[in-house]
């Protein structure tokens, strides 16, 4: 899993989803580096994305705010190197969000070690917050995911029997 990050700390947890989520400020990079905090605040009602909440910015602004692994990564579709980021053994509380809109993408509930390198989660928070693309390169055919907000490249969906939904983001 790419470029999502974990920014908020989970309370009141009820059926493995967090039910309130508090401090959605910065957003760290997963895997790379931190970002500004201006890619999780909400956007002005005329600027915000199809949920009223989240944009995504401009190319020229993701170019100027992301890094060039953080840009390559989400929005050219890019893979970063395996057991050699931040968050793929990362155990801390928390959710993961989209760099680029800051929009809540994942759990930690749900993360668990499918021993690929990258955070693995068993589901996204919102089924809904997440697209799933038919992806045919490199000779084979896998399902990606991106962001629905930032249209944000975020990785694949596999079968795992590791995780308790059989699929792993």
């Amino acid at each position: 899993m790419v470029f999502i990050a974990q920014c908020a700390k989970l309370m009141n947890m009820r059926n493995g989803y967090a039910r309130e989520m508090l401090g959605m400020g910065l957003a760290i990079v997963a895997l790379v580096a931190c970002a500004d905090s201006q890619y999780s605040d909400a956007a002005p009602p005329s600027q915000a994305g199809t949920n009223g909440k989240y944009m995504k910015p401009s190319d020229t602004e993701l170019k100027r705010k992301l890094t060039d692994l953080q840009y390559r990564v989400t929005q050219q579709d890019g893979t970063e190197p395996a057991f050699k980021n931040e968050y793929w053994d990362n155990h801390e509380p928390g959710i993961y969000v989209d760099i680029v809109t800051g929009e809540p993408l994942f759990s930690s509930i749900d993360k668990y070690d499918s021993g690929c390198g990258w955070p693995s989660f068993s589901r996204p928070i919102d089924k809904a917050s997440v697209l799933e693309k038919t992806d045919r390169g490199f000779g084979m055919t896998r399902t990606e995911v991106r962001s629905k907000e930032g249209d944000s490249h975020l990785g694949h969906i596999f079968d795992d029997s590791k995780s308790n939904t059989g699929q792993r983001y």
